[in-house]
């Protein structure tokens, strides 16, 4: 029996006045008498919602939701609230798993805070479509990576080759009517140490956030925090160009520390005290870094080197829009509030930031350096 046959047969023989409402008792006896293919996860989904209110039905649009694979926000609370909670086996109890799915309930446990949610992810994932987004751009980064240091016959400091600032792919603010520049940037590295700090930071954080939150989401936060480092670094370093993914990796990875915060007690990664600890350090070092080599730089360079600034943009990106992405899962972002405040206030900075680049420079009298 397919999804719309079984939909018509419990709308006729439960709800035939069109209350739109459905007695769970009454829909459990009717998959039982028709051997309907129900996924038993989703059956105890149903009557746990149904259990959160006092006359123990359920909307029949949330079955429709429910059996569509589709959850409101309404579901998750009818969930959180109800007299009855999801089977307490978790998805750690469950024996004889695959290496995927082992990894599937990994993911599950590093990324949210709630078991409802963890249990809804571990059950309704599917390998396809795979993460190919954080994938492909670090496969793309590396390549080109590879690409120049075998033209440059440099692999670390590559940025202090005359010929590296030739590449279209790199912001520089003389050449900021090329708009590319402010994203392509980010296929860029300082060396071999930035783009191994990026690539690990994306596979293992990028990934999983992806695998969760989907491709649209994350690419979309990612994106957004490498377009602000840029137009940040235009704004407050105007003589600096700016290389690497930092933007994008500092977006992702301060949304998902400040997820992990603000769920301390819910989130159940092991050893998460000490793995905090060591990605501030990580993160903050890889800052002293970029700061080291912006204003010392320990080769003669031809120009300025490039700025820090994208970091910071980046995880002012991630703790906002991040932030409000990572805590909406399985709910639809244009239905809250904060979600509109973030985009105004990232649309504001955009536009403020196109206007700067247009005539600040020159009411300003900024001295840029020739571009290569």
């Amino acid at each position: 029996m397919d999804r719309s046959s079984l939909l018509q047969l419990i709308q006729e023989q439960l709800d035939p006045e069109n209350t739109g409402f459905i007695g769970a008792d009454t829909f459990t006896g009717l998959v039982h008498s028709h051997e309907l293919p129900l996924d038993p996860a989703k059956l105890d989904m149903l009557v746990a919602l149904a259990q959160s209110n006092e006359q123990g039905q359920v909307c029949y649009q949330e079955l429709v939701d429910l059996i569509s694979s589709k959850r409101s926000s309404s579901f998750k609370r009818a969930i959180a609230n109800g007299q009855r909670a999801l089977p307490r086996d978790g998805p750690l109890d469950e024996p004889g798993l695959g290496v995927y799915k082992r990894f599937v309930r990994y993911v599950a446990y590093e990324i949210l805070p709630c078991e409802v949610d963890r249990r809804w992810y571990f059950y309704r994932h599917r390998s396809c479509p795979p993460p190919v987004f954080m994938a492909s751009v670090t496969l793309a980064q590396i390549i080109v990576f590879l690409c120049y240091g075998a033209r440059l016959n440099k692999w670390v400091l590559q940025t202090y080759h005359p010929e590296y600032m030739k590449s279209p792919l790199v912001y520089h603010p003389g050449h900021r009517a090329r708009a590319w520049r402010f994203l392509t940037y980010m296929f860029m590295h300082v060396g071999l140490e930035q783009l191994g700090f990026n690539a690990l930071l994306q596979l293992m954080i990028g990934v999983p956030l992806e695998m969760v939150h989907g491709l649209l989401r994350i690419s979309l936060l990612y994106l957004a925090g490498v377009l602000a480092g840029s137009l940040t670094v235009s704004i407050t370093d105007m003589r600096a160009p700016v290389v690497g993914g930092s933007g994008g990796v500092y977006a992702l990875c301060s949304a998902h520390l400040a997820n992990v915060v603000m769920n301390w007690a819910g989130m159940r990664c092991p050893y998460k005290l000490l793995r905090m600890v060591l990605a501030l350090v990580c993160m903050s070092s890889e800052v002293g870094r970029a700061v080291w080599l912006r204003f010392s730089p320990p080769l003669p360079a031809s120009g300025p080197q490039p700025s820090f600034m994208a970091h910071l943009a980046g995880a002012v990106v991630g703790v906002s829009m991040g932030l409000t992405i990572l805590r909406s899962y399985e709910e639809r972002l244009r239905d809250q509030c904060g979600w509109w405040v973030v985009l105004l206030a990232y649309g504001t900075f955009l536009l403020f930031a196109v206007f700067w680049n247009v005539f600040a420079y020159d009411l300003l009298g900024a001295h840029i350096p020739p571009p290569p």
